[in-house]
């Protein structure tokens, strides 16, 4: 085994399913950069049970790169894995194993390009920032802004590892989560008149986002770099009722908005909580009771970074592909976090497919693990002058 790929096997055994705690593997990374005399920050969740690793290595702390992943992934339940998905297996030339593209395949490459790192003579820093609870809103990321944005140095630019093939992105969509809870009045089935069926309440709200995403696909500008060419709103899961005869009081639903740069979600989220006073005015008279909540939960920024800027033409620079066209990803990261609130120019660029992600029987190429340690081998060149 290469040092990465046996970083890997170490990274996978880890089950850092979003639900469950990290600290066991972030703990194997700190001390793995313990050993090569690098230290590192932790930034927790509030009841400990979660942290970001943060450390710098190479001549101060200002400028360099920042390589970025995130520690968390899916579940496997209700999934028909035909191996074991926390033990990395290869198979006809694929890793396979949860995580293995997800990112943890960029993480054991970038883990194991740090020990030649810190006996070369660098001229620049390099930002490692492994972070929690992406897979569930870019949540934990955030307590690691927190901490950086009151740091009087900052990377120059910044390269998240997701799946993309090593081709580099420069953009995703936003996403703004929502719940939509919807209060009726109970009854007796037999005397329905008497009640108001919040599951109706429910149904008017969504044919009222199903009736905006039209009006948005059809007047709203499109940019046909995305697979989805257009901000997009969604209906995800809904709950309501308890019993057959009982005209039920509560329905709740989630929906999101992903959108495009150009589309400000907040305006979007504005017109359906318009439609829900509309829907509401419509049974105050007789049921005063009636009420419609909206709770956004979730969001976090779209990520658009001009195929113009420096670090785009820099991290191109370092791939096989040279030149290649940028892409834009239909996946979100926390790329658009790491440039709205610390302004570091950033664009997203790791080995395997989101294809594989999030799957059954999950893999990243053995061929992509080596191109992705090229590519970081470029990059420590570069670093070293």
């Amino acid at each position: 085994m290469t040092r990465t790929e046996s970083l890997l096997d170490s990274l996978i055994a880890f089950p850092t399913v979003s639900r469950d705690s990290n600290l066991a593997m972030i703990g194997f990374i700190r001390s793995y950069l313990d050993d090569l005399g690098i230290e590192s920050v932790l930034t927790h969740n509030d009841e400990r049970t979660k942290a970001n690793l943060y450390a710098v290595f190479g001549p101060g702390k200002e400028g360099g790169v920042m390589l970025s992943g995130h520690t968390d992934v899916v579940p496997v339940d209700g999934q028909d894995w035909t191996r074991e998905p926390f033990r990395m297996c290869l198979e006809n030339g694929r890793f396979y194993g949860r995580g293995s593209t997800d990112m943890k395949g960029f993480i054991a490459s970038v883990l194991a390009m740090v020990p030649e790192a810190v006996e070369r003579d660098l001229k620049h820093p390099v930002h490692l920032a492994f972070s929690y609870d992406e897979e569930i809103g870019c949540v934990g990321v955030r307590r690691m802004i927190d901490m950086l944005e009151s740091a009087p140095e900052r990377p120059g630019f910044c390269i998240i590892g997701e799946p993309t093939s090593l081709q580099v992105a420069v953009a995703h969509k936003g996403k703004v989560g929502a719940i939509c809870r919807c209060h009726g009045v109970e009854a007796h089935s037999a005397l329905a008149s008497s009640g108001l069926n919040a599951i109706y309440l429910a149904v008017e709200m969504i044919n009222g986002i199903r009736d905006l995403q039209a009006q948005v696909k059809l007047e709203h500008e499109h940019d046909d770099q995305f697979g989805v060419p257009w901000t997009t709103l969604h209906v995800g899961t809904i709950n309501g009722g308890t019993a057959l005869n009982i005209i039920p009081n509560m329905c709740e639903f989630r929906f999101e908005i992903r959108n495009l740069k150009s589309d400000d979600p907040m305006e979007i989220m504005a017109k359906i909580r318009n439609h829900s006073d509309q829907v509401k005015a419509g049974y105050a008279d007789d049921f005063p009771q009636v009420d419609i909540e909206i709770e956004i939960f979730n969001e976090y920024p779209a990520l658009d970074t001009n195929p113009a800027e420096e670090v785009v033409g820099y991290v191109q620079s370092l791939l096989e592909t040279g030149s290649a066209a940028p892409i834009k990803i239909d996946f979100g990261t926390e790329g658009g976090l790491f440039r709205t609130r610390l302004g570091i120019p950033t664009v997203v660029c790791g080995p395997g497919s989101m294809q594989q992600g999030h799957k059954p029987d999950e893999f990243v190429m053995k061929s992509e693990l080596e191109r992705c340690d090229l590519f970081l081998a470029r990059l420590l060149d570069d670093l070293s002058g």
